[in-house]
């Protein structure tokens, strides 16, 4: 029965004190391997060598969006995955047209010696080491035979957008950072899991809101209208890096199916259904 592993690399939300910053790892059934996110800092690199994921073993990235918690740990991973293997293949990252400019910026701001373009980045040899494609609302990436994934807009900043990929029938879902938003149940409808950011209780709301993000419950509504099989929280704020219970019966006051909030390190199974 074909299965898919999730890898969480990094869980804390942008100012979370106790956590690595936004990364998720899947392992698909053809052995395609993708990066939801990329954290911040060499976040990826560590934490997936602590689990036997190596900077080499990456190959692609869909990124959310611009903010540095998710997209900082992009040129860390670039340069030790060309020391590992300066042949190879250059990283393929996907992301909106505002995002990919602003990582372009971010190389131009943090490389000595790359050549950067609108197309990516190259070594001063001129070898390829990193290519970036703008994708647009539902627009269809055909990752390896087996995997597709295509990107939706979500409300958080301009360019920001969540992903869904398909491989090998299973279907998973990533909001990004959102608010509270209809597309994200849309593009979950029927998902084998939902991935979603929770970043306080409703307690919160109104804050969690300002800040441009959703409350357990919020994920919790979307996973019972899109009638996902599975919801598994992430992106969590400091106060509940100790005690994630609060998020977990928040949500399963709302939502009948299968709860979860992931760590550093959480890894979970997903199986063909």
């Amino acid at each position: 029965m074909p299965e898919m592993r999730i890898t969480f690399l990094g869980t804390g939300a942008g100012n979370c004190i106790y956590r690595s910053h936004t990364a998720i790892c899947l392992d698909c059934p053809d052995g395609t391997r993708l990066l939801l996110d990329a954290s911040s800092g060499n976040s990826v690199v560590r934490n997936g060598a602590r689990l036997g994921l190596f900077a080499g073993d990456f190959h692609h990235v869909l990124l959310s969006h611009q903010h540095g918690d998710h997209m900082g740990g992009i040129p860390d991973l670039q340069g030790i995955r060309t020391m590992a293997n300066a042949d190879a293949d250059p990283l393929q990252v996907y992301s909106s047209e505002p995002t990919l400019r602003k990582l372009e910026a971010l190389f131009r701001a943090t490389s000595v010696t790359h050549s950067i373009d609108q197309d990516g980045v190259d070594t001063a040899q001129g070898k390829p080491v990193v290519r970036w494609t703008p994708v647009e609302d539902s627009q269809r990436v055909t990752v390896s035979p087996g995997v597709e994934a295509w990107a939706f807009p979500v409300d958080h900043i301009p360019g920001a957008m969540g992903w869904a990929v398909v491989a090998s029938g299973i279907t998973l879902v990533f909001s990004g950072d959102t608010r509270f938003c209809p597309r994200v149940a849309e593009a979950a409808q029927g998902a084998d899991v939902l991935i979603h950011e929770a970043l306080s209780t409703n307690a919160d709301r109104e804050s969690t809101r300002s800040r441009g993000h959703t409350t357990a419950a919020e994920a919790a509504q979307i996973a019972a209208e899109a009638g996902a099989h599975r919801l598994i929280m992430t992106h969590l704020d400091s106060p509940f890096h100790l005690d994630q219970q609060p998020l977990i019966d928040e949500a399963r006051s709302i939502y009948d199916g299968p709860v979860s909030v992931a760590n550093d390190l959480s890894q979970f199974t997903v199986s063909c259904p």
